[in-house]
Order: structure tokens, then C-alpha cells, then sequence
């Protein structure tokens, strides 16, 4: 017999759960507000116009499609890769497929088309929601896909077949819908940007999503009627589950290094936007811009950005142009788990960065309220219970799991990598981040790299950021990398630098490497550090701009360094 605590537990518990009620509820308090709006042509007299939906016609349209997409054979449990570029037809779509009970594949195009293919033949989709481009890629190579039987085209259809969104729409009815998925049901399958290894497919149920938006909400303390222009298009999702109008930003996710400044700028100053979201490549570019230009954007309060570590000089260039009592968040997380930490930039310019200048590593912050945490000796091998594991004692460095209802349990391709990331624990489980750093006596996470990334030598280990973070501090450095060369446990360490400008003259960049000799000479964590290499043009991830491919040039320094 269960005692009344347990009692109390199973009555409270949700016998049903779809993070698209949260949408159905703000389209009750909010029916008339903005949901999602997105840019258009310019007019001549250069003001851009809009395409908009409210949170009445928003929900109303998802509930036609997802009844749509059931009446034409769409069941619960079955996969569709969602492949249509941000827009508002990408977020009612997300939406429709949460309530219609399928789990949508979602593949970031920029990581190229035959990574893309890869993934989707590895998750074996049972349809396509998608562009006709994406289709004639799929009837070309149909035998790759064999259960892509329930196929939409968004847009114009050719002679693949299926159907299109509007017979979609056509079959379905904007009644509200019955909402009867579970908290453990598939909503999602969403790949690692596979910085470090094939990208894996990521199963996200819909607990995990309803306790994203919860937990985001919470920390932020965002509220309905705000208004969010986001660099990352899945962002869509919490805002519309918050009450929050999304403005769709004209650029390419995928590139966000290369984005027009004036693109993410227009639309806050349009829609007098509260907060914007992107990656640190974004920022970058975004900042530099206002502080040439003198710009000001007085009604952004919140600036969110994530994927890597945010260089001071960023956080500094943005506080100056948002709201004088803005504030600049870095959450920490993964796409296994997300969010687990978060640091404000008041606390890293205030106290935190100066550490970091000192190889301290990067201070991510406290964790959110759902997230536990420990910091475990570090191990390579697989971890059957975590009674097999050993915590460190605060300030020593070891590898950070992490527990909670924003952890994903488990990945749907590359299976042999869940036995390398998930750690049993009774009835619950934890994550392996893949991270190394250390929890101070404030209880704050000091990230110090990726445990794949760090060097082993005779010497001792070298964690990548602590010692990045020193050469770094030169002037004309612009990113390092630290990098092994040779076989563990005797590799030799050698810092590849990307500099500021391009177009050194050789008899510049001589002096700069003399510079960064004598700079890690004068800290004991780099002073081991013999070998310097200058790059042109890092490597990168393609969702952030920002995670640096180390594997890769550790290939290319190999070839310039003779391994011990």
C-alpha cells in the first residue's frame, strides 16, 4: 500500500500533458495580440511591412492542420521530418504536429545537404512536412526512405504526390482539439550540431518541452505581450507558449556570422521589441555594428545567448546598446538538456571575467530550479549506475552530469551513444554532459571545456578554455584553440591562434607569437605550452557560428607538428 505522501504524488500527477495548451490558453487571454509576425518586401519609401497572425488565428489554424494531418493518416508515435524555413507557417506547423501526436524530425540545413540526408535516413521519417525543394531531394532518393509514405508540400506540388498544406487545412476543422498525449510521448527528434562526433538524434518528449518554456519563464520572468525578434527559430515555440509575439528576423539560421545587422535591428525598433535571442556570432556581429553607428535600443530589456563561451568584449558592446537596465543572460545547456545554468552579464563583467582572464575557466552560473547536479571524476568509458562514479570535491575539475525533467532520456540514432551518456539511477537516469569544469563554493558552474577536448601530456592534463581564455586576453588575438597532437597520454599541446585582422605582415605576426610565448610563459596552466600555429579562419559549428571544430585542427596542426 503506498503511503499518503505517494498518494498525494499519483493524484497530482498529469494523466495527460501537450505544451500546445499552453498555446490554446494564451490564445484565450490574448486572442487579438501579435503571435508570430514576419518580414516582407521592402517599400520604396524603405520601410518593410509585415505578414502577421494573432494568438486566436494561430491556434485556430493549428488545430485545422493537426485534425488535417489525422484525417489523412497521421498517427501518434509516427515521425515527420518538418523541413520549411522560419516563417510563420514553420511555427504553426510545430505546433500542429505537437497536437496531433506525431514527433517532428528536425534537421538543421546548414549542416549540409548529405549530413542532412544522413540524419533523415537514420531516423527513417513516416512522411515529410516540407518545401518542394526538400521533396524533390526525397523523390530522388525515395529507396532511402521507405516509410516516407504521409508526405505535405509546403508550397507549390509537383509530381511527387501527397498532399499539400492547403488540402491539409481542407480536411481539418479549427475546433479545439482533443489533447491526449502523455508526459513521456514523443514530441520531438532534434540532432546534436555534432561538434564533437556524428550528430545524434535527440528524442524530446512532451515534458521535456512543457518544462522548457516553465523553466525559461520562470528564470527570466518573462510575461505575455512581450515581444521577441530570435536568431534561432525553434525559440518560436516557448514565445508562443509564453505569450510572447515572435518577429521572425530576415536572415539565414544557419549562418548567423553572416547576418545584415540592420535585419535583426529593424524589427526590434519596429515592433519595439522587449528581447532578442542569438547565438554569440550573432551578437558580434550586431554589436559591432551599433557601436559604430552609435545605436540605441532602448526598449530591448533582455538579450539572451547561448551555444559558447561570450567574450567580454561582446557582453560589454551589447549592455551599451540595449536598455540601460537590460540585462544580457548566457544560458548554459545542451541539446540533450537544456536549460541547466545561467549567468548574468552583470555578474561575469562585475566579478566572474576577471577570473576567467586568469584560467579560471568560464563561470556559466547557478543552475535552474528543475536541474540537479554533480561533478564526477572524470572517465571515458561507459557508466552503468552512478553508484560507479566518484564526486569531486568543489573547485576540482571533473565531468558534470546533470538530472531533471528538461533531460532527454535518450537518443533515437546513434544508439551505441547512449550507453556513454546516460548513467542508471533507480527508476531515474543522468546525463553526461561531455563537459568539464567545476562547481565553487556559491555553487556555480566554472566550465573548462569539452572532456573529448582536453590534452594529455607527460606533464599533466590541459583543459582547453582556462588556457584559451589567457592568450586570448592579447589584442590582437581574435579566438585560440588548444589543441593535441599525438596519442594520449603523451601529446604535445599546441595553441592555434586566429588573429583580429587577416592581413598580417609576417613580420607582425612573429612579434605576436613572441607575445603569446612570454603571455602563457607567465601562468603556470600554460607555461608547458611550446607550439604556437596561426589559422586564417577557425572552423565552426553551423548552428552557433561558435563552437569550435578542435578536432579538425588538431588534423591540420598535426601535419605542421612533430608528436613526441
Amino acid at each position: 500500500m503506498p503511503n499518503s505522501d505517494q498518494e498525494s504524488v499519483v493524484a497530482t500527477q498529469p494523466q495527460s500533458l501537450n505544451v500546445a495548451q499552453r498555446l490554446r490558453e494564451m490564445a484565450r487571454q490574448h486572442p487579438d495580440q501579435i503571435a508570430v509576425a514576419m518580414p516582407l518586401r521592402k517599400r520604396n519609401s524603405g520601410k518593410r511591412d509585415y505578414a502577421t497572425i494573432t494568438f486566436a488565428e494561430l491556434e485556430a489554424d493549428t488545430n485545422r492542420i493537426a485534425s488535417g494531418l489525422q484525417a489523412a493518416g497521421a498517427r501518434a508515435g509516427m515521425r515527420m521530418a518538418l523541413l520549411v524555413k522560419p516563417s510563420i507557417d514553420f511555427i504553426t506547423l510545430v505546433f500542429a504536429l505537437l497536437k496531433s501526436g506525431v514527433a517532428m524530425v528536425l534537421i538543421d540545413p546548414g549542416m549540409g545537404r548529405k549530413n542532412a540526408i544522413k540524419c533523415l535516413s537514420e531516423v527513417q521519417p513516416d512522411g515529410f512536412v516540407a518545401i518542394p525543394i526538400a521533396h524533390a531531394l526525397r523523390s530522388v532518393m525515395r529507396r532511402r526512405f521507405p516509410k516516407a509514405t504521409l508526405n505535405v508540400t509546403v508550397g507549390r506540388r509537383w509530381f511527387w504526390g501527397g498532399y499539400s498544406l492547403d488540402q491539409i487545412r481542407q480536411l481539418g476543422t479549427s475546433e479545439p482539439m482533443e489533447l491526449d498525449t502523455q508526459p513521456d510521448s514523443p514530441a520531438a527528434i532534434i540532432f546534436t550540431t555534432g561538434s564533437t562526433g556524428p550528430p545524434k538524434g535527440v528524442l524530446y518528449t512532451q515534458q521535456n518541452f512543457d518544462e522548457q518554456v516553465e523553466q525559461i519563464g520562470k528564470a527570466y520572468d518573462i510575461q505575455p505581450g512581450e515581444v521577441d525578434v530570435p536568431g534561432f527559430p525553434l525559440f518560436g515555440l516557448f514565445n508562443a507558449a509564453m505569450g510572447v509575439t515572435t518577429v521572425i528576423p530576415d536572415m539565414d539560421p544557419t549562418r548567423p556570422a553572416k547576418v545584415e545587422p540592420r535585419n535583426i535591428i529593424e524589427p526590434i525598433e519596429d515592433f519595439n521589441a522587449t528581447q532578442a535571442f542569438g547565438s554569440p556570432a550573432l551578437w558580434n556581429v550586431v554589436g559591432r555594428y551599433c557601436e559604430a553607428q552609435e545605436i540605441k535600443l532602448p526598449t530591448l530589456r533582455r538579450v539572451l545567448t547561448a551555444g559558447a563561451p561570450v567574450p567580454v568584449h561582446l557582453l560589454r558592446r551589447i549592455r551599451n546598446a540595449i536598455a540601460e537596465d537590460g540585462e544580457i543572460y548566457t544560458p548554459y545547456g545542451a541539446t540533450e538538456a537544456l536549460p541547466v545554468a545561467s549567468i548574468s552579464s552583470r555578474e561575469v563583467l562585475q566579478e566572474t571575467a576577471s577570473e576567467s582572464e586568469q584560467g579560471k575557466g568560464t563561470c556559466v552560473g547557478r543552475r535552474f530550479s528543475g536541474i540537479a547536479w554533480k561533478v564526477i571524476e572524470i572517465m571515458d568509458e561507459p557508466i552503468d549506475d552512478i553508484h560507479a562514479t566518484r564526486e569531486v570535491e568543489a573547485g576540482e575539475i571533473g565531468e558534470l552530469i546533470v538530472q531533471g525533467p528538461v533531460v532527454t532520456s535518450r537518443y533515437v540514432t546513434r544508439t551505441d551513444a547512449n550507453a556513454l551518456h546516460k548513467i542508471a539511477d533507480g527508476n531515474g537516469f543522468w546525463h553526461r554532459m561531455g563537459d568539464v569544469g567545476y562547481v565553487d563554493k556559491t555553487e556555480r558552474f566554472w566550465f573548462c571545456g569539452r572532456k573529448a577536448h582536453r590534452v594529455e601530456t607527460t606533464g599533466g592534463v590541459l583543459f582547453t578554455v582556462p588556457c584559451e581564455a589567457i592568450v586570448n586576453t592579447h589584442r590582437d588575438v581574435f579566438r585560440s584553440a588548444l589543441v593535441g597532437v599525438g596519442a594520449r597520454p603523451n601529446q604535445t599541446p599546441v595553441m592555434i591562434v586566429e588573429t583580429e585582422s587577416k592581413d598580417l605582415p609576417a613580420s607582425r605576426q612573429a612579434e605576436i607569437e613572441r607575445e603569446i610565448h612570454q603571455l602563457m610563459a607567465s601562468h603556470s596552466i600554460t607555461q608547458t605550452i611550446q607550439d604556437v600555429l596561426f589559422h586564417p579562419d577557425f572552423p565552426v559549428d553551423i548552428r552557433h557560428n561558435a563552437k569550435i571544430f578542435r578536432e579538425q585542427l588538431a588534423v591540420w596542426a598535426t601535419n605542421r607538428i612533430k608528436s613526441p
